[in-house]
């Protein structure tokens, strides 16, 4: 039997319920030129008992917990096909996804490649607010696959994909998490590999996570902004430093309405109306309601960490693995 064309590997930790979705999505294919690799990452919920419920080309690995980079070059160790692609567990493919990637790899036959994530209709209110918050142009000035971005695309392992060649040569994601999509996308351009953006390969990225872990969860990539500016000279964008300028506009705007009798907080209703109206148009009232708080927990949790960041590398000097040891994993 051939190759496949395409090397399928998703690490799951936990999600049995979320990975059943995906393979259901998987299953709803209209092309099915791939096998799956399903690296189970030392889940006390495990799901190979899914593998036979589906006439797909499964092969289910557990391994110890190492986190989801390490999961990922363990399955690419397996891997057969010409194209290696990355999902998260949690990620709902739309039943036309390869063959809208087909296209675009024979239009413009890049060497890595990565799509946009939106939000199902199924999704809840807080959940469809999330991916609002993660995806616009007003808050993350469209970073993560929008039509419209303030800087160089950077394929995200939610959504990624890359040739053999280029795993031959530059080999797989590094023990940071998160941060290690990034990463590689970085050391793939200094290698001079052709990168796209597919927009028509997107995925529905479920998130299932409430405003306080959502906090947690931009936060973190506020630190790891920095130290990937730090792994990659000449990378630090603009974009990157705008959150943290959000942040001290907002403490300065509310110390200084306790002198204005609340005028200066004007700028941010405004904002906050600004993203109100794009949401509503993008979505519905009861999202947009929700938009308006999860777009302020993006931008201050991640210039809180990136702000954090700055100071324990960059002022203080200290290495990234002795400020922030719990971002990276250690296998066991």
């Amino acid at each position: 039997m051939s190759n496949p064309k395409y090397s399928i590997i998703i690490p799951v930790f936990d999600r049995p319920d979320e990975m059943r979705e995906m393979l259901d999505s998987l299953a709803s294919q209209t092309q099915r030129l791939f096998e799956i690799i399903l690296v189970e990452d030392g889940s006390e919920l495990r799901s190979d008992f899914l593998v036979d419920q589906y006439d797909l080309p499964i092969r289910y690995y557990y391994k110890p917990n190492s986190g989801p980079g390490d999961s990922r070059n363990f399955g690419m160790e397996k891997a057969s096909g010409d194209y290696l692609l990355f999902f998260d567990s949690d990620c709902v493919l739309p039943a036309n996804y390869f063959e809208k990637l087909d296209e675009a790899l024979l239009e413009h036959s890049p060497d890595a490649f990565g799509g946009p994530d939106s939000a199902h209709p199924s999704f809840s209110t807080v959940q469809k607010a999330i991916n609002y918050a993660m995806t616009s142009f007003f808050t993350t000035g469209g970073i993560r696959g929008g039509k419209k971005q303030l800087d160089t695309y950077q394929p995200r392992s939610f959504n990624m994909g890359f040739s053999r060649a280029v795993y031959d040569k530059i080999g797989g994601f590094s023990d940071i998490h998160p941060g290690e999509d990034p990463d590689l996308s970085f050391r793939i351009m200094k290698a001079g590999f052709k990168i796209a953006l597919i927009g028509e390969a997107f995925v529905y990225h479920k998130r299932r996570i409430d405003f306080n872990k959502f906090f947690k969860q931009v936060y973190k990539f506020g630190v790891v902004r920095v130290i990937l500016n730090r792994w990659h000279p000449g990378t630090s964008k603009l974009v990157y430093f705008l959150p943290s300028v959000f942040l001290i506009g907002v403490t300065g705007l509310f110390a200084l309405s306790f002198l204005t009798s609340g005028m200066s907080l004007i700028p941010l209703v405004c904002y906050g109306g600004l993203i109100f109206l794009d949401a509503v148009r993008k979505n519905s009232l009861r999202v947009a309601m929700m938009a308006v708080p999860a777009s302020f927990i993006q931008l201050i949790g991640y210039g809180v960490g990136f702000i954090r960041s700055q100071l324990k590398l960059n002022l203080l000097g200290q290495s990234e693995r002795t400020a922030f040891p719990s971002f990276f994993f250690t296998k066991k």
